[in-house]
């Protein structure tokens, strides 16, 4: 399917926007110079250094980019962000307050006080959409809601293809509705933080597998479908481009390449036999996100209220410290399902032996349909 995003990159492969000092400059630079397209991630940074990065990212490739943005998260927990949704009830303070009271070993171990809970909701996003509006990129996903019409049409009139994070069909519709130039299916595999647009409690634990969701994202709307969760090869963006997507983003194939951000020890994690499985947690942000199993998640992660940003900006002292300690049962350890099959390569390397294993399972498709 030909379009304004596919033009953006040779092979049909997206790094995803990794926020935490994953997905640095170096690691877009190379993912695009390989023909693929590099993503840097806006998020928890300040709208003067999302700036500084894609100047540093301009600096080592012509090739195009983009670049990823979360939305404001609403007053109320529980309620859609941006165009669609009615607000549920929030919990209250009080459940941030009993967190952060179970926290207080942690902060004593780490020998570091906690964070403000209350250090903000928005993420800086209308500073940094004006920096984005004045300097345009080739291209600007969102995450955790939709975007407003107007933003929508405001960057694509600056030239900028947008994408959008959705869950499930409905989501994909609203997605659609925006007027986004396309949608990126994220399966329940993935890595990192399900870009769910409704934080919902009650549906903690679930969520669509990505084939399923990439065939029925398909079929609900006629924008490209981008696919996104647990892929870590060649032969996994032949079949989703097969279900129906016209490219796939992959995460945690990419944190263990040598140009990626992540802590040594998180990309060691990656294949470590201690690490047996992920699973979705709110341990760490307050939102539902993919993890190596570690004494952290294990410890915490039953009790952590569904209350993002406050749960981040309250742990992210502690995450920092065990990082400075080389404790790697204390850092989030984001990881998808497929994290075990993670290779230390350079990020071109990486994207050159995607496409190369991409080429050969369409052509053994190819053959096996000639039959």
């Amino acid at each position: 399917m030909s379009s304004v995003l596919t033009d953006l990159f040779r092979h049909p492969i997206v790094q995803a926007p990794m926020a935490g000092g994953v997905s640095v400059p170096q690691l877009a630079a190379a993912v695009s110079e390989a023909g693929g397209l590099g993503f840097l991630a806006a998020g928890y940074k300040t709208a003067d250094g999302m700036y500084q990065e894609i100047k540093q990212l301009r600096g080592l490739t012509s090739r195009p980019f983009g670049v990823n943005l979360f939305l404001p998260q609403p007053e109320t927990p529980g309620a859609s962000t941006g165009s669609t949704g009615a607000a549920d009830a929030a919990p209250s303070n009080a459940a941030v307050d009993v967190y952060a009271h179970q926290l207080a070993g942690e902060a004593s171990w780490y020998e570091t006080a906690l964070g403000d809970p209350d250090s903000g909701r928005d993420d800086g996003y209308d500073a940094k959409l004006a920096v984005l509006l004045d300097n345009p990129v080739p291209a600007v996903s969102f995450h955790f809601g939709v975007p407003a019409r107007e933003v929508v049409d405001a960057l694509r009139r600056v030239g900028t293809v947008t994408l959008v994070t959705a869950t499930t069909p409905e989501e994909a519709r609203a997605v659609e509705r925006a007027g986004a130039d396309a949608v990126i299916a994220q399966g329940v595999e993935a890595g990192g933080h399900q870009g769910t647009h409704r934080d919902a409690p009650e549906a903690d634990g679930g969520g669509i597998g990505l084939l399923s969701l990439v065939a029925q994202v398909r079929e609900s709307v006629g924008i490209p479908v981008v696919a996104a969760g647990g892929i870590m090869r060649g032969s996994q963006i032949a079949a989703v481009c097969a279900a129906g997507a016209c490219a796939a983003q992959l995460g945690t194939a990419f944190v263990a390449a040598h140009e990626s951000g992540a802590h040594a020890l998180h990309k060691q994690a990656l294949t470590n036999p201690l690490y047996v499985r992920t699973e979705l947690t709110r341990a760490f942000t307050g939102r539902p996100a993919r993890a190596l199993v570690n004494r952290f998640l294990r410890e915490h992660g039953p009790y952590a209220p569904a209350a993002y940003p406050e749960v981040h900006h309250l742990t992210a002292p502690l995450r920092k410290a065990a990082a400075k300690a080389g404790d790697a049962q204390g850092l989030a350890l984001w990881a998808g399902q497929g994290h075990r099959m993670a290779r230390e390569l350079p990020a071109g390397q990486l994207v050159e032996v995607l496409a190369a294993e991409l080429a050969a399972a369409r052509t053994g498709l190819s053959a096996g349909g000639a039959r």
